[in-house]
């Protein structure tokens, strides 16, 4: 499609603001307070269009919330209240991202008599909604399952809509609508010289740079300048990394939002398809990584009202990396760790535990498990007569320190974080009931391989800055074992890691076959381990709580397998 003529250019420049925000799930008055905060302040700096995130009023994703009559009804008051309480800004326009009840459809949602919901973006100015588009493209794959809410735009009826801000005229999308052909090209048909794209998109490794390049090449190709409005902020386990941005009618970024803060990105507009603004840097890939584990221990912590964290610190590398994540997430003195060492613990692993909490500045307890241990041996031993000790004993002692750690948990209200990673939730490599107990799994979509690289990233950059390193070099180099036996080490059970994690990523993250995998140089031996310990444990990972997803494809909403199933391909 030919880029915009000069003759339909606005006459003069707009002043954007794109409002970066981190709405809580359900939190309407919070929520409309922030945008309302937000579009004041642009307002006093210039700003007459101001945008929010997709579904900013209600937070995203609300899920089965949307189902639910009074919340629907609770978000249009919401709209109506912000229409109200910024009706006294002289020509200030707020897109606003909200859900909406279809023509036609009431208040019911999905029900088999009447169309349910629209994903829209509403244009408010003076006090009123002066026109609503509804998303057209409804993702239904990954973590979204947008297709159990809404209906189309396109299913209901309606059309592309343009807007007219101060002799701009401005097409909207929302989210998806933006990475396909159709809704831009509808959408410029109409007369838009430029398109405003609200987002929530969830955060997964190298996200930003597709989103940036796909959204240059549909600006460039339309020849009008793009504005792309992001949610920031953690949600279960998900977390959206904001760095919202613009690009101009050439596709090239001009401006750019900090990534994983609250932030209001200033833009200008120009009628020859110019943008002006400020351009954040971007982060490398370890630092995005560690910024949205951090902000998904903040926000999980923080949305939910916990006191603090509590983590059963071993001396080893995973709960190494989750204290130090912790510490950087909520501060020193929101967390708390347990050493318990049983009668098969190394010196070296509570020295190496007291060490961290001690550099940290963390509270540190230890609790001997040994009594326990025994007395749960010797109640079994008249069940277990003529058995020989394995995996049973080796459990027993995991779930005593589950259950202790659960017993300062409830105690004191603050949550316990476990450390299982990826590699090990893949493989069945953790106790039900055990390591597995607590509330949140911060590591647990980090392959073992990434956990060592990031421990070493976090270390490289406390000594660039003349702090002390906070995990101490003897955990990262030692041989990582679960210590529930003598002279155990995760080798004995599990491929090398570097192997497992290639076979797991594969395998789970790019649906390769095992016939693939083995094509392309594993060896069918551990190729066949690894893929049938996934398949088999796949029970463990329903029961397991819920984590921040940093993948293409994490364990939860990405992951859907049955948990009685003959397929072995």
């Amino acid at each position: 499609m030919n880029a915009v003529s000069s003759a339909a250019r606005p006459a003069q420049a707009l002043n954007v603001a794109l409002l970066q925000i981190n709405p809580v799930v359900g939190d309407l008055a919070g929520n409309a307070r922030l945008i309302v905060d937000a579009a004041r302040q642009a307002y006093a700096q210039g700003a007459r269009l101001a945008v929010t995130p997709e579904m900013a009023l209600c937070g995203y994703p609300p899920e089965d919330l949307l189902l639910r009559p009074a919340f629907v009804a609770a978000c249009g008051q919401a709209v109506a209240d912000i229409a109200a309480q910024l009706a006294d800004l002289p020509d200030l326009h707020l897109v606003l991202g909200h859900p909406q009840p279809a023509p036609g459809a009431g208040l019911r949602g999905r029900s088999h008599a009447v169309p349910g919901l629209l994903n829209a973006a509403s244009l408010i100015a003076g006090g009123q909604v002066l026109a609503s588009y509804a998303k057209r493209e409804l993702p239904n794959y990954q973590v979204f399952d947008e297709r159990r809410y809404f209906i189309s735009g396109r299913e209901a009826g309606l059309g592309p809509v343009v807007v007219d801000v101060l002799g701009w005229r401005v097409g909207l999308l929302v989210c998806e609508d933006a990475w396909f052909d159709e809704p831009a090209n509808a959408a410029l048909g109409q007369g838009a010289q430029a398109l405003v794209v609200l987002n929530a998109s969830p955060f997964h490794t190298g996200k930003w740079g597709e989103r940036e390049a796909l959204m240059g090449e549909r600006a460039r190709r339309l020849g009008v300048p793009l504005v792309y409005a992001h949610m920031v902020g953690g949600q279960d386990e998900v977390v959206f990394d904001g760095a919202s941005f613009a690009v101009d009618a050439q596709g090239a970024v001009q401006a750019r939002a900090p990534s994983f803060e609250t932030a209001t990105l200033p833009l200008t507009l120009q009628p020859d398809g110019r943008v002006q603004g400020a351009l954040a840097e971007v982060p490398s890939a370890d630092a995005e990584i560690w910024q949205a584990l951090v902000t998904g221990v903040r926000d999980y912590l923080g949305k939910n009202g916990f006191p603090g964290a509590i983590i059963g610190l071993s001396g080893g590398i995973d709960s190494a990396l989750v204290l130090a994540i912790a510490v950087d997430a909520l501060g020193a003195d929101k967390v708390r760790t347990v050493m318990m060492p049983s009668p098969y613990t190394a010196d070296i692993s509570w020295i190496d535990a007291r060490d961290m909490a001690d550099r940290l500045g963390v509270r540190h307890d230890e609790i001997a498990i040994a009594p326990e241990f025994e007395a749960f041996k010797t109640s079994l031993a008249p069940l277990f007569v003529g058995r020989a000790e394995d995996t049973t004993e080796e459990n027993i002692q995991a779930r005593i320190r589950g259950t202790l750690l659960m017993a300062l948990s409830n105690k004191t209200g603050a949550i316990v974080l476990t450390t299982g990673n990826k590699s090990e939730m893949a493989t069945g490599y953790c106790t039900l009931y055990g390591d597995m107990a607590g509330g949140f799994a911060v590591i647990k979509d980090l392959a073992k391989t990434v956990v060592y690289r990031l421990a070493r990233w976090r270390n490289a950059q406390a000594a660039a800055t003349g702090q002390a390193e906070p995990i101490p070099e003897r955990i990262i180099t030692r041989p990582p074992s679960a210590e529930l036996r003598p002279d155990q080490t995760d080798q004995d059970s599990l491929p090398e890691y570097d192997v497992l994690d290639a076979i797991l990523e594969r395998y789970m993250e790019q649906d390769q076959s095992i016939d693939e995998i083995v094509a392309a140089g594993f060896d069918r031996a551990d190729v066949d381990k690894v893929t049938r310990l996934i398949k088999i444990n796949e029970y463990k990972r329903r029961q397991a709580p819920v984590g921040i997803r940093i993948t293409y494809r994490a364990f939860g909403r990405d992951w859907r397998y049955p948990i009685t199933s003959r397929f072995r391909a």
